[in-house]
Formats: structure tokens, C-alpha cells, sequence
């Protein structure tokens, strides 16, 4: 840090700093999908043998593809919860701690894809932006493919999402980045999902002007790349390094012209401190002199904010990702780029990740949720993205404390959203095609009725985590086809999906056209990860019936 210390305010003039500091925060740009959002970084890099992909083998999982991940044949350090997946691909690793076999994902499975985009939903993660590799050489099948499935994901969760072009160890860049983008990836841009800011397309190119022998490239082709895209009519981010406003360090000099003529600017953050106090360094030495270049020129500014590598032990149980945020929030950055998402490979994951090690590979080294004491549940970095998003967007109020809990019940989902909207349901058994996922859909149209004359039945749904809820509403379909009826039945709740307390006794439920067919049941709060409702009679047909499950937190 010292040797930057000295000329970290270089390229800032005096007034220029003063006003950007003492004035108030503003944005070259208003709100739109990037302005005054959370973009998580989305690597979507990771292939099994046997899920399809073109690439084949253990893409991303492994040095040596063509063989299984093991604790000698490696590039993870973290691992992820695969609770939520429905499809596991066994490894060489040693058996989880609970005995069970070590399985990693694909992320060339839709339902993958489909399972973080929910995760983004669910926790205020606005805007994904998908990685995407020099693709002129073997992984280029396998990237496009995964464009269309996060292009899908994002559609159907209503996240935004764009492309991120790498252009390490890329050395046709300049006339093969154009190519792919008006051959292939322009064509993203026709989807209601795919991001804008100021009415234009996001791009984002990341790499230019990097001091390492991976991005050797002169400034005059970066800044025709950088020109080349505006002229497309393209909103245009640069991904630079850490020390780009001065050139040092992990900046090429001579790069100044390129970075000013991004439309919003990115610095890199990953592996640059693992202490609070370094966070705070960077604060007062980088990032501000950073912002009062950028306003000075007119260009947004997005800081890296990371949740801290978990291998190295820097994650603090969430104090250092919190202090991170805080200090993007209240320096006035114009939007914050969360790294990463899904980089289990770095070990600054966001996305659902091992407790403990019962359900990490026995003896294999890794380092769970819990590695300093503290048990943090699987979602807790989303939890805090959540609550650092709604900071952000001036829904909570600027706060150096971090009021995320490492385990649920504290500040989460919003008191008003449906915590159960979409989410994976099971049952007792259903009849002819009124299945148990209708409960979710949010149609009150449709509905899941049990089998007949066969009392008790129930019907669950999985929130995905265990979260303090006291609220569920209970609906049937309208008039006129559905008349009034009571339905007897109890509301229990579990943690595990094994085990289930009561959370409402049995009672008749009245199911009333005058009301809507709908029925509120509240209770004293509890940490629930699966609701179920168990139905032992009803006046108006042999089943358990119902059209929608609401669920709301206490």
C-alpha cells in the first residue's frame, strides 16, 4: 500500500477533489440497470462429463479436465451447498463429512442457472454480468450455450443481466471481440432482460491496461475497441486495475486516455487486502480520488466490493464484505459490482456455500462457512448483498454495523414479498395433473388437489433457507366454479425437512367466495425452512385442495 500512498491523489487536481468530496453524491447517469444497482460478476464456467457441453470434462473443476476433481487435482477453494440442485456429478474428493458422496455441479444445467438466478431474486442482486472468454478457441461453443441459458434465467427470474468480455491471454482482440459481438452477441440485446443504462446496451470489457504478462496489449488497440463500441451504441464499462487513475503498480502507464473514455469505470479490488483496515486504507487513498476523477469527467463509477477470500480466512463472518459496502455506499459510488457471484475457484463466492464440515469433503482441507467459529448459514453472503443492495438504494439506512445476522431472522426478505413465490414443492400425492408446484405458480387459477377419500394428505414448499416467518395465506380458486368450504388442517414447519413442529394447530380453515377463497394464518415467529400444511378434512370435496401458498416473514 505505502508505495502508492504518496501520489494517490496525482491525477485529481485540488478543486476537482474538494468539490467531489464536500458536494453532494451524483451520478453522470441516472438509475438504470447498472446506475444505482448491484451487478454480481457471473462466471457460469463449470462442466461435468455427461451434462452436454461442448467443452467435455471437468471444465473449471479441475487442473487435468479429462480427469475428476480430488484433493490433488484441483482448482477450487471453496464448496458449494448442492441442496438446491438437483443434479450432482460424483468427484474424486473424499465423501462429505457426513458420509455422503462429493458431488459438484454443472453449470451447463439449465436448472443450475435457473437455481442462481432465483438466488438473485431472492436477494437483491439486480443485474449479472456474464463472463465471457476469448470464445475463438474450444470453450467458445460451451460459452455461447451459456449465454442462452443465463439469457433464459434472466428472463424468466426478471434479472438483467450483460456481457463481460476478458481479454486475458486474448491476443486477436481487437478485430475478434468485434466479430463475436456483431456475428453473436449483439443479438442478446433484443431481450427484455438483457441490461441498459441511458437507453443503450451494457457491455463491458475487462482487462485493458493490466501491468501482467496475460494482457500485454498497447493502449492504441483498447482505446479503437473502447471508441468502436460507443459507435455501436453501446453503454461501455471498463473492468481496469486497481491503480488506474496513476498507472502504477497493477496499471501499464500510458493507459489514462483508454480509462477515461469508458462510461463508467470498474477497478479491480480482488486480492488487494484481507483486513478491514486495508479496506479503510483504500477508502480514503484510492477510491476517493477515484470518484473525484470520474464526476470530474462525467464517468459512473462502480468500485468492486467482494465478500472476502474464505480460504484465507478473510471473511470476518461477514464484517469485512459489510465494511466493504458500507464504504462503496457512503463514498457515492454510482453503482457497486459485486465479485463474484459463482468464483468458487477464488474463494470470494457469494453464492450458497458450506456450513460446515459435514457437508464439505472429509480431510480435503476446505474451508466452510464456519472456519472462524461462527456458524453462518449457506445464504448468508446473499443475505448481506441484500440488505448492502437496499443500502444502496436509500432502503436502509447508511450503517458501519453490519445488520445481517450470520444465521436467518434478522433484517431479510421484505415484510411484504412471498417468500414461497416459485420455490420447489413436494407432496403426498396429487391426482390426475394438479400437481403441488400449481401452489407457487401465482396463478389462484390453478390449483393441487390431493388423492380422494384418502385423508391425511399434505402438501410442502422449500423457502431455501431457514428464515423467521409468521405469516402464510392460504387461496383456492374464485367463484364461480369454487364454492365456500372448510378445510381442516395444521400449518408445521422444519428447518431440515425431516423433523417439523407446529406452527398452527389444526383448525377448519373457512374458505369463503365473499373473502376471496383466501384464508390468513399467522403464528409467533419461527426460524422455517420448509412449510407444510397437513389436511385431515374438508366439507366441500374428499382432498386436501389449494390453489396458492403465501408465505410471508415475521
Amino acid at each position: 500500500m505505502s508505495a502508492a500512498a504518496g501520489s494517490a491523489l496525482a491525477a485529481v487536481s485540488t478543486t476537482e477533489l474538494l468539490a467531489a468530496l464536500t458536494g453532494p453524491a451524483s451520478a453522470a447517469s441516472p438509475p438504470g440497470d447498472v446506475v444505482g444497482k448491484i451487478s454480481v460478476g457471473y462466471q457460469g464456467w463449470f462442466a461435468c462429463p455427461g451434462d452436454g457441453a461442448p467443452i467435455g470434462g471437468w471444465w473449471h473443476w479441475s487442473r487435468d479436465r479429462f480427469q475428476p476433481p480430488s484433493p490433488s487435482n484441483t482448482t477450487i477453494v471453496s464448496w458449494p451447498d448442492m441442496r438446491e440442485l438437483s443434479r450432482g456429478y460424483p468427484t474424486a474428493y473424499p465423501n462429505l463429512g457426513t458420509g455422503a458422496p462429493a458431488e459438484l455441479f454443472s453449470s451447463y444445467d439449465q436448472q443450475t442457472v435457473d437455481t442462481h438466478f432465483r438466488w438473485m431474486r431472492d436477494h437483491n442482486c439486480d443485474t449479472a454480468a456474464l463472463q465471457r472468454f476469448n470464445p475463438m478457441g474450444d470453450e467458445g461453443p460451451t460459452r455461447d450455450a451459456m449465454a442462452a441459458k443465463v439469457r433464459d434465467a434472466a428472463e424468466r427470474f426478471g434479472r438483467k443481466y450483460y456481457i463481460m468480455y476478458d481479454v486475458t491471454s486474448w491476443t486477436n482482440f481487437q478485430t475478434e471481440i468485434k466479430t463475436d459481438w456483431s456475428t453473436k452477441m449483439s443479438a442478446h440485446t433484443a431481450s427484455a432482460a438483457y441490461a441498459r443504462q441511458n437507453g443503450r446496451p451494457v457491455v463491458c470489457v475487462w482487462g485493458f491496461g493490466f501491468n501482467d504478462p496475460g494482457r500485454p496489449f498497447p493502449p492504441a488497440p483498447c482505446l479503437d475497441v473502447v471508441n468502436w463500441f460507443k459507435a455501436q451504441g453501446c453503454y461501455v464499462i471498463g473492468g481496469v486495475p486497481t491503480y488506474w487513475r496513476e498507472g502504477i503498480n497493477d496499471s501499464r502507464p500510458g493507459f489514462l486516455d483508454v480509462y477515461h473514455a469508458f462510461n463508467m469505470i470498474s477497478p479491480w479490488m480482488v486480492g488487494r487486502t484481507g483486513t478491514l483496515d486495508g479496506l479503510d486504507w483504500f477508502y480514503t487513498n484510492v477510491n476517493q480520488p477515484d470518484r473525484a476523477d470520474c464526476n470530474a469527467r462525467g464517468i459512473d463509477y462502480q468500485p468492486c466490493v467482494m465478500p472476502g477470500d474464505l480460504s484465507s480466512g478473510h471473511r470476518r463472518h461477514g464484517d469485512f464484505y459489510w465494511r466493504h459496502l458500507y464504504n462503496m455506499i457512503r463514498l457515492g459510488a454510482q453503482g457497486l459490482y459485486v465479485s463474484m457471484f459463482d468464483e468458487f475457484n477464488e474463494g470470494n463466492q457469494i453464492a450458497k456455500t458450506s456450513e460446515t464440515q459435514a457437508t464439505t469433503p472429509a480431510g480435503a482441507g476446505i474451508r466452510a462457512l464456519d472456519e472462524d467459529g461462527t456458524f453462518c448459514s449457506s445464504d448468508y453472503y446473499l443475505r448481506i448483498t441484500a440488505d448492502g443492495g437496499r443500502m444502496l438504494k436509500g432502503q436502509l439506512a447508511l450503517t458501519p454495523v453490519r445488520p445481517t445476522p450470520p444465521v436467518t431472522g434478522g433484517p431479510g426478505p421484505e415484510p411484504g414479498r412471498n417468500l414461497a413465490a416459485g420455490r420447489p414443492t413436494s407432496e403426498s400425492g396429487h391426482v390426475q395433473n394438479y400437481g403441488s408446484g400449481n401452489i407457487v405458480d401465482g396463478n389462484q387459477g390453478s390449483y393441487w388437489e390431493s388423492p380422494n377419500h384418502a385423508f391425511p394428505q399434505w402438501v410442502q414448499v422449500d423457502l431455501g433457507a431457514a428464515t423467521a416467518i409468521g405469516r402464510v395465506v392460504l387461496k383456492l380458486p374464485p367463484l364461480p366454479a369454487w364454492g365456500a368450504r372448510t378445510q381442516i388442517l395444521a400449518v408445521r414447519g422444519s428447518t431440515d425437512g425431516a423433523s417439523f413442529g407446529t406452527l398452527s394447530a389444526s383448525a377448519g380453515r373457512r374458505f369463503d367466495p365473499a373473502s376471496g377463497n383466501t384464508v390468513s394464518v399467522t403464528f409467533p415467529a419461527a426460524p422455517t425452512r420448509y412449510v407444510r400444511l397437513e389436511f385431515t378434512g374438508n366439507t366441500g370435496w374428499p382432498a386436501g385442495q389449494l390453489s396458492e401458498l403465501e408465505v410471508y416473514p415475521s
